[in-house]
Formats: C-alpha cells, structure tokens, sequence
C-alpha cells in the first residue's frame, strides 16, 4: 500500500482537526441556542387573572370583568383570564360560557368540600387555592377578583414589587369585623385560637366606605398574590378548619352574616400567619372602588366619581338599577357609556 507523504499526511490531520473543531462549535451553539429558546418558553408570564362565578348570573358578570380587561387593562389586556365554576354550572348550556371563550377566557372547573358547602361564598376560597397552585410557577402574580369587578384603566399596581407577597383592599365596611380597640367576641375569639394568630400580628385596617378602624380583614374580591407562597392554598385549609367547628358554626346560625364572611376571616388568618407586615401592600383606593356602595348598603360617603377608579366594584346595584343612575357618575363618558352599555340588564 502506498502511503501519503509525512508532510501531506500531517496537513491533512490538521484540516481534519479542524472540521473536527468546528463541527464541535457549532453543535455547542446549537444546544445553546435550543436551551436559550426553552428558557424563553418556560418564563412565567407576568400575571394571570381569575375569578369564581357561583350561579349564571355571576357567569355573566364574568363576562363584563373579561371583557373589560380585554379593552381597558393597556398592556395587561392579553394577559391570560380564568374563571373557576362550579361543575354543575358548567354542565349547562349558557350563551356566557360561550362569550367568555370568544373572549379566551379559560373555564376551569372547582370543586368545593362538603364540609364547607353549608356556610356561604366557599367557592371563592377554592377556586383563589386552585388558581395558585396552577399559577404556582406558570405565573409572577394571580390577580384576584370578585366578577363584579370592571377593570378600567391598566391596574399597574396588580404588578407588586419583588418584596412584597400580597396587594389587598380592605373590606368596605365593618361588616363583622371588630374595631381595632374592641374586645374579640365569641365568634372572633374562637377564630383566633382556632388559627394560632399572634396579637403581635394584628395591626389596623381603615374601612372604605365609613372610614372605621378594624381589625385586619382582607377584601376578599380584590388581590393580587405571589403564587409560591401557598397563601390561598392555605386560606383553603384555614377555612376548612373554621368550618368544622360547632362554636362558629353555632354562631353563624345565631348572626347570619357570619355564616356569608366566615370564608373572609379565615383569609384573616392565612395572611396574618404567612406574612410579615413588610410583605404585603395596601392598594390604593383607585382599586376596587365601589360605586354606588352608599344606595346599596348605606356609608359614611358616595362613590360616584370613577375619574381615576382601576378598577370598580358594582355588587347587584344592575340587577334593579334607578332610572338614569348614569346621570350620577362623574369620569370619562366612554367609561360610562360602557358600564351602562354592559352591565345595566335588557
């Protein structure tokens, strides 16, 4: 066999060498690229919106509350809605499912404990703990929100700052809560022992609509949360607990209206035990601002003037609205226009 010259051969190991390299290069920058393109893909997007419909026509206030963020929530508009209802609810045929997906809205279904079907408002506990758990890497912040809310102009403060946890509204009005400077009753003290709050823990909270200063108790209809730190997941377990009890529910019996909030107080205590006061924000009063509060549920002050509201909660103030209640609003006549155009019923 007649071989190349040493001189040849040497060139030639060289040029292979060098192929050799190259191809090694590139096959690096190729990996790096497809890894560089998974991490794009794996981020998590910046905020997911969800809320609870319990009955068709809390579906179709859901309706209002997607579209609303698909018109007025700026660069938030795209963001991903899901809207949790019960199974029942989802099993019939409804023009609001239909809507709510031309929207692109994701229907989820939530499945409510039988221990706490008796008291009122338990959907929203589960379908906030559902919601975490599948935005719990998937999404930086869950929003939230009773679907009588109407979002109108980018809720930019939805998007916390790295410190904090949670964004909250206090509740409107005392409701059942305890001043700051009351004993706890029966109810209260019972709750308290049952979730181990610390006193050192509890801190005032002013009311919206009278301005009275309360004991912590979260508006459980407007936050915005970090998924991953389980808070909902163990407001549902906390509410669970609050459930079997015969002190509270017999309490419940004698005040009805404890038998609607009992699911609030055991947000109380998910946050009080979870969070140091450094790690939650209040929102400003532009978020959750209930409009026409005063002629529904009586307050110290109107909420007619929705010139910087975000967001705006109207309760069941358009199941019977007045003549020309549009009349009372001050703010942007587009804003208005598309309140009455949505939300006032045919």
């Amino acid at each position: 066999m007649v071989g190349f010259p040493r001189k040849e051969r040497m060139r030639k190991g060289r040029v292979n060498m060098r192929a050799v390299a190259i191809t090694l290069v590139l096959l690096v920058a190729q990996a790096a690229w497809g890894q560089g393109e998974a991490t794009v893909a794996a981020q998590p997007t910046e905020v997911v919106f969800v809320s609870y419909a319990g009955n068709e026509t809390q579906l179709e206030r859901a309706c209002n509350l997607a579209e609303s963020i698909r018109t007025f929530a700026g660069r938030y508009k795209d963001a991903p809605i899901w809207v949790y209802a019960s199974p029942e609810l989802l099993e019939g045929e409804s023009a609001a499912l239909r809507q709510l997906e031309g929207l692109k809205v994701e229907i989820r279904r939530v499945v409510i404990p039988e221990e706490t079907s008796w008291f009122f408002l338990s959907g929203m506990v589960f379908s906030a703990a559902s919601a975490e758990a599948a935005a719990d890497g998937a999404a930086v912040i869950v929003v939230f929100m009773g679907s009588d809310t109407i979002v109108l102009q980018e809720p930019h403060e939805f998007i916390l700052a790295d410190s904090v946890v949670l964004g909250y509204r206090p509740v409107m009005h005392k409701n059942i809560s305890p001043l700051y400077s009351e004993p706890l009753d029966t109810y209260w003290k019972t709750a308290y022992d049952l979730m181990g709050i610390d006193e050192a823990a509890v801190f005032p909270m002013v009311t919206q609509a009278d301005g009275d200063t309360i004991r912590p108790y979260v508006n459980a209809g407007c936050m915005a949360i970090r998924p991953e730190r389980s808070i909902f997941r163990k407001w549902a377990e906390i509410y669970k607990r609050l459930c079997r009890d015969s002190v509270l529910k017999a309490e419940s019996v004698q005040d009805g209206m404890k038998r609607v909030f009992t699911f609030q107080v055991a947000l109380t205590g998910a946050v009080l035990n979870n969070l140091k006061r450094g790690e939650m924000v209040e929102l400003s009063q532009r978020y959750n601002y209930p409009i026409f509060f005063r002629e529904m549920f009586g307050a110290k002050r109107d909420f007619h003037d929705i010139t910087d509201a975000a967001t705006i909660r109207y309760e069941h103030f358009f199941d019977e609205p007045p003549p020309n209640w549009e009349e009372q609003l001050q703010g942007p006549p587009d804003r208005i226009t598309w309140i009455k155009e949505h939300c006032e019923k045919d």
